[in-house]
């Protein structure tokens, strides 16, 4: 059942953990839908607001090979009491035809990419936009350009915002001139009640939800994330929102140092970001989620050394992980 869009807009307002959901593949690369559903079902349990389908991390290639239904109808059985975004990408009539079968599977809000429209003018985009917002309300995302995103100046998010059904931004640029941008565009827009801003920058996670942005006159504040990051160790992850919510923020800045070194292996930042779903998936087989890191492109694998990476941060910072709770549910969810 889809949330009212008031319900929608309270419950992303509160700050949410919302992870970007993997894809769970067999060796043939096939999905596994019994994984697949073990992943859906510890997000939940770890105690995230809402969960991302069908976006970056769960590969966007999904839509060429006939999983976008199959992999959206998986999550949504699985998710009855959290918010439920599913992604949508592509030029205007494949984004619209995404955001209506996201509705008709019950989803709440669509992560609109424009990665697609790499060389669309600022009117073309929001138009896009527009006509992606009459069928689900819509979360913008800022894409970092490393992997397929483009560069979305202040005026485009200034007008974006005059779109009655955003509801929130996921900022991914991994830049801070570019998130500075969005929460401009927000605070000069007087909708900042209304859009709630969510981080997407796995580089800066805890900074972005401790930092009063006091920008146009305002206070505007990060209150939650969506992220690829927090497809793993994502019990955490809630632990470490709820502490700032309750102002217990005192080790943040050392905690966000660690995270972000933490980051760097499990998204290949020494690589250009080549490894980065790989990264995630090497986590979560080691937690026994998944059988292997495949990924749809067979090229798309761990880079040298980057294992080993991995190993140095998990070793380095064990209260960032929570494979304990892991190891206590997972035959529940593999069920």
């Amino acid at each position: 059942m889809q949330a009212s869009l008031t319900t929608l807009r309270q419950r992303l307002a509160k700050g949410l953990v919302i992870p970007a959901h993997p894809l769970a593949l067999t060796s043939e690369r096939k999905l596994d839908e019994r994984r697949q559903r073990a992943l859906t079902r510890y997000y939940v349990a770890a105690g995230a607001g809402g969960v991302a389908v069908a976006v970056h991390t769960t590969q966007f290639a999904i839509r060429d090979c006939g999983l976008l239904e199959p992999v959206l109808s998986l999550a949504a059985e699985e998710l009855k009491e959290v918010l439920k975004i599913a992604g949508a990408c592509g030029p205007t009539s494949q984004a619209v035809a995404e955001a209506e079968l996201a509705a008709r599977l019950g989803y709440d809000a669509v992560l609109l990419s424009l990665a697609a429209l790499k060389t669309a003018s600022i009117d073309d985009m929001i138009a896009h936009a527009r006509a992606v917002s009459e069928v689900l309300p819509v979360v913008g995302f800022y894409l970092q350009p490393a992997v397929g995103g483009r560069l979305l100046p202040y005026d485009f998010w200034r007008r974006f915002c005059e779109i009655d059904n955003v509801v929130a931004i996921k900022m991914a640029p991994f830049n801070r001139y570019q998130t500075l941008d969005v929460v401009r565009a927000v605070a000069a827009s007087g909708r900042a009640q209304e859009i709630a801003l969510y981080t997407g920058n796995d580089d800066n996670i805890l900074v972005d939800l401790i930092t009063p942005f006091r920008v146009e006159g305002t206070t505007v504040r990060i209150v939650g994330g969506l992220l690829g990051q927090w497809a793993v160790w994502t019990r955490r992850a809630v632990e470490l929102l709820r502490r700032i919510q309750l102002g217990y923020i005192n080790d943040m800045l050392a905690l966000n140092v660690q995270l972000t070194d933490a980051n760097s292996a499990l998204f290949d930042v020494a690589n250009q970001f080549h490894g980065c779903i790989a990264g995630i998936h090497e986590v979560l087989r080691r937690q026994g989620f998944l059988g292997g890191i495949w990924c749809l492109d067979e090229h798309e694998s761990l880079s040298a050394g980057q294992a080993e990476e991995i190993d140095r941060v998990c070793a380095s910072y064990p209260h960032l992980t929570d494979d304990e709770f892991v190891k206590e549910n997972l035959d529940s969810w593999l069920r």
